[in-house]
């Protein structure tokens, strides 16, 4: 007949003293408490194996472990013991999952998803997906495992990007991150993808226009840039002046090499994977854009040349030379021009494409080829290759 063990009784355990040598406490159902001479007080279980041999089951140390946390750990362990599984193997199981678990971050499985993408993405795209998950969401979310990363915390990276005025950076981290949650689903690594349903609680951001000036106030700007009170870099000064001349976006300016730029020819030919269709689509059309260079673009250029000819880039960082100047430099310097939320590096083009249309009467087709615009269909595109083609001073029309 099986021995009756009493269990015991939380005043026992507190009350149990350290000896000579260790000895122990039994509670029954194989669990006892074991108390060493130094005074620690251990949760252990013994059972037997599949093969009749015994074994034991740690659960913790007393107080951090109670006595009804001990029994129902022991109540686990032997169902299931009778449901045919090994209960130390089970809690070995376990620890590995949880490791995994831990150890697979936001951020690893962020840049997991990334480099997964870098064959369908443009070099620039890829920098600028990474720079803003580094800059917003690695140091809020990145150390978190992927599957415990809740709702609240989601919405509390893309608040702080809310906060100083990025919305629709925002938005685009958002969907972003819903990507990776995505992801790490797909490749067995469950959780909640919460920003992939927080249509809602972001701030909402209006389709529209780019701030721009008018042709009217053109001369203004102009002025405001000759005085330079804002103490602008030459170099940012002329970048500007080419913006205004050549109507191509901030990105595929600042992130112009010297290798693009034949100043004999008077050429500027942008490879198709730096424009945005090339960085938009898996498939471009593979069109490279020549952009029309006229004789106050070249001076400018020249001018340039004498002042960073040396290095890769037409604009280099003023902090890391390796690197090209930063896409806020624009919308900083007009900043300091006293034209925040009145003119923008992408209103240069909006100003264009109003002042040649609409003031100038130039056909649209030949105002959209130098923009870069899309084609809508086939027989679009083949019409403003006959109305309108590269020329080292501007279109033929």
């Amino acid at each position: 007949m099986a021995k009756i063990v009493k269990p015991l009784s939380p005043v026992q355990i507190k009350n149990a003293k350290p000896k000579d040598k260790t000895y122990k406490l039994a509670d029954g159902g194989g669990l006892y408490l074991e108390i060493t001479p130094a005074g620690s007080k251990l949760w252990r279980m013994k059972f037997k194996q599949s093969n009749g041999k015994e074994n034991r089951l740690s659960f913790g140390i007393y107080p951090e472990v109670s006595l009804e946390a001990a029994r129902h750990k022991r109540d686990e362990a032997r169902k299931l013991r009778r449901d045919g599984v090994d209960p130390s193997q089970a809690k070995k199981e376990k620890k590995q999952i949880a490791k995994e678990k831990a150890g697979n971050t936001f951020e690893k499985i962020a840049r997991e998803w990334h480099n997964n993408r870098l064959g369908a993405w443009a070099e620039s795209t890829a920098k600028d997906t990474i720079n803003r998950l580094e800059k917003d969401i690695f140091p809020e979310i990145g150390s978190l495992p992927i599957a415990e990363i809740s709702h609240m915390q989601m919405i509390g990276a893309l608040r702080k990007i809310e906060e100083r005025g990025a919305n629709e950076i925002a938005h685009r981290l958002k969907a972003t991150c819903a990507r990776v949650f995505s992801y790490a689903n797909q490749h067995g690594i469950e959780n909640r993808n919460p920003a992939a349903d927080l249509k809602d609680v972001l701030k909402h951001t209006k389709p529209g226009h780019f701030a721009a000036i008018t042709a009217n106030e053109l001369p203004a700007f102009l002025a405001t840039m000759n005085k330079n009170d804002a103490r602008l870099y030459k170099t940012t000064r002329i970048a500007m002046r080419l913006m205004m001349l050549l109507f191509v976006r901030t990105s595929e300016l600042i992130e112009t090499p010297w290798s693009e730029i034949d100043l004999e020819k008077g050429e500027w030919i942008i490879p198709w994977y730096r424009m945005k269709r090339g960085k938009l689509t898996v498939n471009p059309d593979k069109t490279d854009h020549h952009v029309c260079l006229s004789q106050q673009a070249l001076e400018l250029l020249r001018e340039l040349h004498t002042l960073t000819g040396g290095n890769k880039w037409l604009f280099p960082n003023q902090r890391d030379h390796e690197k090209p100047m930063s896409n806020n430099a624009i919308l900083m310097a007009l900043k300091r021009m006293g034209y925040k939320n009145k003119m923008t590096g992408h209103g240069f083009r909006a100003l264009a494409m109003s002042t040649l249309k609409e003031e100038l009467h130039i056909r649209h087709e030949v105002v959209d080829r130098q923009l870069a615009h899309a084609q809508k269909d086939k027989v679009t595109s083949a019409y403003d290759r006959a109305l309108g083609f590269p020329h080292p001073h501007g279109y033929i029309r």
